[in-house]
Order: structure tokens, then sequence, then C-alpha cells
């Protein structure tokens, strides 16, 4: 009797501890009937799986569930399509514990005031996962906030480009969160690419940004990481923000009006093995003092800028507003018309241990073999100076007055003032690690040109198309 009561005690509290999974449902939904009642029905373990077609109106998610749409098995079209009618959010997540994945959701609202999204949540949750979703509206693609362990991954999502870019929403937006994984996404046509405030220990990783004001926007947050991005088509690529000890390595930049990077107030924080590309403000948009920068740099020190690639700028660095204290070398400025702007009287030296950086333009030669100019560069002098504080006075440059002015300072170094001097610059590009690795090539299919890559520690540029040509390469 004791052993039968034993077994039976042991049994159940084996029972107890078994997984929700073992005791999950499939719930499978069509359009005849209420999707949100079959929300609501759903226990917590269960998979909601939505069948093609096209559900209408605003549901919410009230248990740890995970939400699937049907998708063709031929062409992969995700075809259940959450049509939000104009109004609020299309899908509103309100517990822990949640996938949705494999939808078409459009349609959402418009109002940035109440944060209309496609996918919204801003309670305090756990593991949230949102993944293989295309989103198409005019407010925010997918909000989160106040939670943790989240991921976002390979998710397309689409603004409205016949709003002004003020009246969009951003596509992804992080608030208050912690250990995401935002992976693989391609944004397109909202306000912001990936927006991210008061967010800690996150990493965007390989994602593809184009068409929009900023890629990537860091706002008051710390430790996180920004790997392998591509932003493209864009006013500014990646400007971060009020942020410390973040690591920025391995993006490109390529096409952007105003700021290939932007740093304001970033502190502690590694800049490097980043691409910046064709950086020029367009025509129409020219007014005096507007130019395009390769890397702005503002209010901000104690950081290491290294093994970037500044090409074709208007500028190809700017630092301003007391941003010194920072290790700058192995960087590759090409083709800038003004490498370096530096306004400050505080001299600076941009080298380590004898690495200095390559400078497209460095007449000097390199007479021992080592690699290294045996003069010094330096990029501005007190001319370049006054030009910066009264632009008018460019008609002045090519005058013997200001021929002799350069002459004089040169002959007299202590007539200088005070800026950026490479001790050590490069004769030849500094070696630039892989900036796409194979799996982001073939998994985003990116459209890849003038990228860098690691040959014979010299940069070499390469241009394809296809991620079946990019895995040759690679």
């Amino acid at each position: 009797m004791a052993k039968h009561a034993f077994t039976v005690l042991t049994s159940f509290i084996l029972f107890l501890c078994l997984p929700l999974a073992v005791f999950a449902a499939n719930i499978y939904v069509t359009s005849d009937d209420n999707l949100q009642t079959s929300l609501d029905l759903a226990d917590d373990g269960d998979v909601v799986v939505i069948a093609a077609g096209e559900y209408i109106g605003n549901f919410t998610v009230d248990h740890a569930i995970t939400v699937t749409g049907e998708m063709d098995a031929v062409t992969g079209e995700k075809r259940a399509v959450i049509n939000a009618n104009g109004e609020g959010h299309a899908i509103e997540l309100r517990n822990s514990n949640i996938t949705i994945q494999n939808l078409t959701i459009i349609n959402w609202g418009s109002d940035l005031t109440e944060q209309n999204s496609g996918i919204y949540t801003d309670k305090k949750s756990t593991n949230i996962t949102i993944q293989d979703n295309k989103l198409s509206g005019d407010g925010f693609g997918i909000w989160i906030q106040r939670s943790q362990d989240v991921v976002v991954k390979n998710n397309t999502i689409k603004g409205n480009a016949k709003l002004r870019s003020s009246d969009r929403g951003n596509g992804i937006q992080l608030s208050m969160v912690q250990k995401a994984l935002v992976v693989g996404n391609t944004v397109s046509e909202t306000r912001d690419g990936l927006y991210v405030i008061s967010s800690q220990d996150n990493e965007l990783r390989n994602n593809t940004l184009h068409d929009l004001r900023f890629g990537v926007h860091y706002m008051y947050s710390h430790n996180n990481k920004v790997l392998n991005n591509f932003s493209y088509n864009n006013r500014v690529g990646y400007a971060l923000m009020s942020s410390r000890q973040l690591v920025v390595s391995g993006n490109r930049s390529l096409n952007t009006e105003n700021y290939g990077f932007l740093l304001n107030f970033i502190t502690f924080s590694e800049i490097s093995n980043n691409h910046i590309k064709d950086v020029w403000t367009k025509p129409e948009n020219k007014v005096l003092g507007r130019d395009g920068k390769g890397l702005f740099i503002y209010n901000s020190g104690y950081n290491t800028i290294k093994y970037n690639t500044v090409d074709t700028a208007e500028i190809g660095i700017h630092l301003t507003a007391g941003s010194e204290h920072s290790k700058v070398y192995g960087n590759n400025f090409i083709n800038n018309p003004i490498q370096v702007k530096y306004v400050s009287n505080q001299r600076q030296e941009w080298s380590v241990d004898g690495v200095g950086n390559y400078w497209s333009n460095y007449l000097g030669w390199d007479l021992d073999g080592d690699g290294k100019g045996d003069t010094a560069f330096e990029p501005n002098d007190g001319i370049d100076k006054m030009i910066w504080q009264y632009p008018e006075a460019k008609v002045l440059l090519d005058s013997p007055a200001v021929l002799l002015l350069r002459w004089v300072q040169n002959q007299f170094p202590i007539l200088k003032p005070g800026g950026v001097k490479d001790s050590h610059p490069l004769m030849t590009p500094s070696r630039i690690v892989t900036i796409l690795d194979p799996e982001s090539a073939i998994a985003n299919n990116h459209v890849v040109q003038n990228s860098a890559f690691v040959t014979n520690n010299t940069l070499t540029k390469n241009t394809f198309t296809t991620s079946s040509e990019a895995t040759d390469l690679l």
C-alpha cells in the first residue's frame, strides 16, 4: 500500500514538472473564424496557426503563445494578412513568452502620439520573439518597451514614402529594453530604421536600412553593439548620441547626405572597421557651411577610432566642441576634398605605437621602406581655420598673400595653431577586417557595392550583386 502511494505521489510530482510544451495545442484559425476569440481561448504554450486570408481589426495577445501565419510552400509568401484598417495597433502583446511570426501586417494607425504600431508592447515582459514578418504602414513598425530577452529577426518593414519623414514612425523602436538581439531585418521609408533609447546590453546586427532619415539612431543607451549593418540612401547613416561603451564595428554607410557616422556625446566607445563612402550634400540642399561629413564627432571623447575607411566625403572627419582624448589610428581617408576639419586649439596626435592613418593626399616619401611616411602629416593649418570661420574667404585661397602665409607657417612651426598631427602616416591603405561575413551575405542577399575585404593586408574593392557572388568572394 505504501509502495503504491509513493508511486502515485511520484507520478503526480513528475506531472507537475512537465513543461507546458507537452500539453500545447495547435489551434488552426481561418478567415471564417473570429481571430480574437481564438487568441483569447488559447492556453499558455499553444500555437495559433492563422490560415491564408485577411483578418481586419486590432488584435491583442494576452497569453504566452506562438502566433504563426500560413505560408506558401513554394514562394514563401506570407498569406495570412492582418489589416488594422488604419487605426491603432495591429497586434498588441500583453504577456511574456510570446512569438509572432510569418505574418503580413498592414495599415495600422498613423497617430505617433499614441504610438500606433504594427506590433506593439509596453508591458514589462520577457522572451518576446518577432520574426519573419512583413510589415507596411504609416506609424511605427515594431515598438518594444520595458522588455528583456527580445529577438527581432528577419522582418521586412516599409513605411509610407508619401508622408514627410517626420510624420512617419520608426521601423524598429526599442525603449527601456535589455538584452535584445535585432538581426537580419530590412527597414525602408520609415523615419529612422532602428531607434534605440534608454536600452542596455543589446545587439543590432546584419540589418539593412535604406531611404530613411537615420539608419541607426541611439539615445542614452550603453553597453550595446552595432555590428555589420548596411545603411544606404539615408540622410545620416548612424546617429549615435548620449551613450557610452558602444562597440560599433563592421558597418557600412553608402550614399548619405549629411553624415556617414554622427557621434554626439559618445564616450568610452570603439568605432572600428566601418566603411563610409559617398557623403555629399545634394545641390538643391546646399547652403553655406553644410557639407557632407564621413565622421562628425561632436563633444565626444575617450573613444578609439581605428581601421575605418572614409571614401569620397566632402569632409572626411570633422571634430568640434571638445572632441579630444581619443585614439585615432589605422584609418583610411581616401578622396576627401577636406580630409580633416578640427575646430580646437589643442594639439592631437593621431597615431598609436607607430601606426598612423592612410591619407590619399599625403605627398611624403618612404625612403627607408617601412611603410610609413618619413615626415608627419598635418592636414590643417591656420589658413584652413580662417576659411572655416569665414567661408567667404575661399575666393582668396590661391592669392599670393595666402600662399605667403602658408610658407611662413611651414618655415616657422611655432606660428602654427593647435591641430591634428599624424607622425606616422601610412603609405598604403591599412588592413580592414572583412566587413560582411558569409552568413550575413547569404541570409540577407545584400546588394553590396564598393565593400572592403582583406587581401594581402591591403584594401581591395570588390563589387557583387547577388548572394552567390558574395559566397564566391568570401
